[in-house]
C-alpha cells in the first residue's frame, strides 16, 4: 500500500470505524422509520445532563463491564462480547452515544468532555462501582477523558480495542499524523453523499471471510447515526490530543490491536498508546483488521474473559 492509499484508508475511518458494504440492500431506506418505531416503544433510557436521552442495555449480573462503541455505529457492535460475558457471571452495560442509534440527536455535545460526562451519567445512574471499561476505536478516547475528568475511583481496569489514540492530526510536534486537509475533504464528501462513501469503502473494516450479511448489517448500523454526529465526532476524534492524558492514566490497561488495521494503523495508534500509558500491555492480533469484535470473536471473547476475571 503506498502513502496515498494509506492516507485514504486511515482517513476513511479516522472517526473511529469503517463499517461498510458492497451490494447494499435497498431496505436500508426504511431505517429512519424503524428507528422512530424503536424510540416510541418501551426501552431503557438514561437522561444526560443536558436532557439528551441515552439508550442503554444492562445484561447479566455480577461485576460490571461497561462497553463504549466506535464512531458512526452504536452499541449493538458489542453484542457478541456481551452475550459471552453475561453468560459467565458478569454484568454487561453499554449505551448508544448521543446522535447514534437509538439515543437522542441533540445537535450538540460531540466534544470529548461532554461525551465523557455522558459516560459518567450512565455510571452514576446505574450505581456502578468497580467497573471494567472496554472501548473500541473512538470509544477509547471517551474512556481516557472520563478517567481524566472523574478519576479512577469507580474503575478497576481498562481494555482498549483498536484505539484511535493518542493523536491522529499532523502537527509540528506530531509529524507522523495525517494532514488536516485530508479530514476536511472527507467531511465535505459526507455532506454530499454519506451512503455512497460507505459503499465505496466496502469491507476493509472486516476480514476477507466476513459474511456479506454481516457487512450489510454494519452499513445499516452506520446509517442510524445522524450526519451531524458523524461529522462532529470525526472532528473531535481526529483533532483531540490525548498524549498528556495517557501519561497520567493510572488504571491497569490492556491494549489489543490488529496488525492489518488499515483504519487505525498499529504504529500510529495502538502501539503509541501502549507506550504512553504507564505499565500497560499491548497484544497484537496477527492479520486482524479494525473490527476485531466482529472478525476475531472467539479470541477477543477469551481475552476479555481472562481480563475481567483478574482479581
Amino acid at each position: 500500500m503506498n502513502r496515498r492509499e494509506l492516507f485514504r484508508s486511515v482517513a476513511s475511518a479516522a472517526g473511529g470505524t469503517g463499517m461498510f458494504a458492497t451490494g447494499l440492500d435497498p431496505s436500508w431506506t426504511s431505517i429512519a422509520e424503524r428507528r422512530t418505531q424503536r424510540k416510541t416503544s418501551p426501552a431503557s433510557f438514561i437522561e444526560a445532563r443536558d436532557g439528551t436521552p441515552l439508550f442503554y442495555r444492562d445484561w447479566g449480573s455480577g461485576n460490571p463491564v461497561v462497553f463504549l462503541h466506535s464512531w458512526a455505529v452504536h452499541s449493538d457492535i458489542w453484542q457478541y462480547q456481551m452475550v459471552h460475558l453475561a453468560s459467565k457471571g458478569f454484568r454487561c452495560v453499554t449505551y448508544d452515544r448521543r446522535g447514534h442509534g437509538r439515543s437522542g440527536d441533540p445537535g450538540r455535545g460531540y466534544d470529548f468532555d461532554t461525551l465523557a460526562d455522558d459516560l459518567n451519567t450512565v455510571v452514576e445512574q446505574l450505581e456502578l462501582r468497580k467497573i471494567i471499561l472496554v472501548g473500541h476505536s473512538m470509544g477509547c478516547g471517551e474512556i481516557i477523558r472520563y478517567l481524566t475528568r472523574r478519576g479512577s475511583e469507580r474503575a478497576t481496569r481498562v481494555l482498549l480495542v483498536a484505539p484511535t489514540l493518542p493523536f491522529l492530526l499532523k502537527t509540528d510536534d506530531n509529524p507522523e499524523g495525517i494532514d488536516g486537509r485530508v479530514f476536511e475533504s472527507l467531511r465535505s464528501s459526507w455532506k454530499k453523499d454519506f451512503p455512497a462513501w460507505l459503499v465505496e469503502n466496502t469491507r476493509r473494516f472486516f476480514a476477507t471471510d466476513t459474511s456479506q450479511a454481516m457487512v450489510d448489517w454494519g452499513v445499516r448500523v452506520c446509517l442510524e447515526t445522524s450526519l451531524q454526529g458523524v461529522i462532529e465526532c470525526n472532528r473531535s476524534n481526529t483533532e483531540t490530543d490525548f498524549r498528556s492524558e495517557l501519561k497520567t492514566t493510572k488504571v491497569p490497561t490492556l491494549v489489543v490491536h490488529g496488525d492489518a488495521d488499515v483504519f487505525a494503523p498499529l504504529a500510529l495508534t495502538g502501539r503509541r498508546t501502549a507506550q504512553l500509558i504507564p505499565g500497560s500491555q499491548l497484544k497484537v492480533y496477527e492479520g486482524a483488521p479494525h473490527g476485531l469484535m466482529c472478525t476475531n470473536v472467539d479470541r477477543l471473547n477469551a481475552e476479555l474473559l481472562q481480563f475481567v476475571s483478574l482479581s
